[in-house]
């Protein structure tokens, strides 16, 4: 089994939370080979605590850019991510992963997904389900089975480089997946103990509240393609998420606003089309089903969960 495998970590203003991130990352039973960092214009503790951690940790690397003067999401993410990719050959490495600093990873974490990606030549990307503190409880944040999850995304690098990386825009953690599909690869998350993770800041929270990521969750549905119909329905499945009921609008007011203002959407026609049918055959025969199809018409073998 290959462990060569690099992270690529964007990150800004995260003093609060990054220290558990990188321990848990330090403290994995196969640690990444390399580790890239791109401090998107810290304003906090943050770039002396980079500076602490590389200091110590020779296969850690620190990418400084400027101050834009604001945390960005989706594309200016993406553009973070890539400020880091340009650093690596990535010939040098058979994985890699774009890894949030927010988070706190279980030990196995990576040795499992390496794992499962050796058991399967055709599984592209992969991740484990993200948890979130309420109160004392963790509790999931429902990221579904047929992606993985943006904040950790693990791929074999022949399949990252085949769908052509990431897309810089919002909804770039769920084209990829779909392009994945496409290209005869499988995307996957799964929901077990041993690779649950703590989501330290939760979705949506990390520029100007729950409202705003939900309205711009909804423009990037529309952007990537998806119908009205599946949109509603995912809106109506979500109703009983908080901020009830106004969550759940708000996004589909953000698809809907995009639809009547006419905005572009992603400039694949096969791509729009693929994910449409994928959406149709998920509402008459649920998710699980779907993807099947999906794997026997592309050959892909059934997943190992070993």
């Amino acid at each position: 089994m290959s462990d060569t495998y690099v992270l690529v970590s964007p990150c800004r203003n995260e003093s609060t939370f990054m220290r558990k991130t990188l321990d848990s990352v330090i403290a994995q039973t196969i640690p990444p080979t390399h580790w890239v960092i791109v401090d998107d214009g810290s304003t906090d503790e943050t770039p002396e605590i980079l500076r602490e951690y590389a200091d110590k940790h020779d296969w850690i690397t620190v990418v400084t850019r400027a101050d834009r003067g604001r945390r960005a999401v989706g594309p200016g993410v993406i553009d973070a991510f890539y400020s880091g990719l340009e650093t690596v050959d990535l010939s040098e490495f058979d994985f890699l992963c774009k890894l949030d600093l927010d988070l706190d990873l279980p030990p196995r974490y990576f040795e499992i997904l390496l794992r499962r990606m050796a058991n399967n030549p055709r599984l592209g990307t992969c991740s484990g389900k993200p948890y979130i503190y309420k109160g004392d409880q963790l509790v999931s944040e429902r990221k579904g089975d047929d992606m993985s999850v943006g904040m950790t995304k693990f791929y074999r690098t022949a399949c990252f480089q085949e769908i052509g990386g990431f897309v810089r825009e919002v909804m770039w953690d769920g084209i990829d997946c779909h392009r994945c599909r496409m290209h005869g690869w499988a995307a996957v998350s799964w929901d077990e103990p041993a690779i649950r993770f703590v989501h330290l800041r939760p979705m949506g929270t990390s520029q100007k509240g729950v409202m705003t990521g939900r309205m711009r969750h909804g423009y990037g549905q529309y952007f990537m393609g998806t119908g009205f119909f599946y949109m509603a329905a995912s809106c109506i499945f979500r109703l009983g998420e908080k901020p009830y009921v106004t969550g759940a609008l708000a996004t589909l007011w953000g698809w809907l606003r995009s639809a009547i203002k006419n905005l572009p959407r992603y400039d694949d026609p096969e791509f729009r089309k693929f994910v449409r049918a994928y959406h149709r055959r998920v509402l008459v025969a649920g998710k699980q089903k779907a993807i099947e199809e999906i794997h026997a018409a592309k050959g892909i073998p059934q997943l190992d969960l070993s």
